[in-house]
């Protein structure tokens, strides 16, 4: 009777264990790929900074890998003969980080958010760039 019993409470802690640990997985980890397009200006220079770092595209068209944030990220892009590109772009929290909640509880859902997964950013950034000084 005694091995029943502790058979019984060890099945629980793993399952309790289990229902508590939250998985970022479900919502494919804390970086994504974004890429950067400056029209009609080719070859500009983008700085593309959220309050998870600062990150750079050297010519556009380009692409590079971004931490998520909760947050906005602001885009400048700069060439020479043009004013300088500007954009705030948007974050958006992920349908899947809802769905955390449900399979890998609050903790997890906390974790993702902490650690920007939960979170996405348009995987095409758009900056129009005007021809001038500046």
């Amino acid at each position: 009777m005694k091995t029943k019993y502790s058979l019984m409470i060890s099945t629980a802690i793993i399952c309790a264990a289990s229902l508590l640990s939250g998985c970022a997985s479900i919502v494919d980890g804390s970086n994504e790929s974004v890429s950067v397009s400056t029209p009609p200006a080719k070859g500009a220079t983008c700085k593309l900074t959220n309050s998870k770092g600062t990150w750079y595209v050297n010519k556009t068209p380009g692409s590079t890998t971004v931490h998520r944030a909760y947050g906005d990220m602001k885009v400048t892009c700069k060439k020479s003969g043009y004013k300088s590109g500007k954009k705030d772009v948007k974050s958006k929290t992920k349908g899947m980080a809802f769905g955390n909640v449900v399979f890998g509880g609050v903790i997890g859902a906390d974790v993702d958010m902490a650690n920007g997964s939960a979170y996405d950013y348009p995987t095409n950034i758009i900056v129009p760039m005007q021809k001038g000084k500046g």
